[in-house]
């Protein structure tokens, strides 16, 4: 029975939406955010992952340690140490902060990185990617930590 023009155009269109797209370039989305719980178990002098997370952009691990008997918690990216950032956190990643729900600017936390949540925001839509850990203390986010992944 032959097919009309119509429907043969329709088969090809539904063929054509079903088929991997042409290579295309995936880029890290410039504002993202992940959220973390601390460890469950008591933490020790060595550093343990309390969390870790994985795209096809990279990993991100939340490593816990006590330090002078407090718990600290710090970020690695890719399994490297943040290069720290100098001086502080650029108003261009202001509107990334306030989409993820976090009060600007950042205000820095005294003494341990300890709370009940943790937050890794990740800014890259400047020249250079900023990754920044905040702890929940309270109702605020206080920044712990903020710099540049390590090559």
């Amino acid at each position: 029975m032959p097919r009309s023009p119509l429907v043969l155009a329709a088969a090809a269109a539904c063929l054509a939406a079903v088929q991997p797209a042409a290579a295309t370039t995936k880029h890290p989305p410039a504002c993202a955010a992940v959220s973390f719980h601390p460890f469950a178990g008591p933490l020790t002098a060595q550093p343990v992952a309390a969390g870790h997370y994985r795209s096809r952009f990279g990993s991100i691990d939340l490593m816990g340690a006590e330090e002078n008997g407090q718990p600290n918690y710090r970020v690695t990216v890719n399994g490297k140490p943040l290069t720290p950032l100098k001086g502080e956190i650029p108003k261009s990643a202001y509107s990334c902060l306030k989409a993820k729900h976090i009060k600007t600017p950042p205000q820095p936390i005294q003494g341990s990185c300890d709370g009940s949540r943790f937050r890794v925001a990740i800014h890259s839509s400047g020249p250079h990617k900023l990754v920044m850990l905040f702890a929940l203390k309270g109702d605020d986010w206080m920044l712990c930590q903020a710099g540049t992944p390590t090559p």
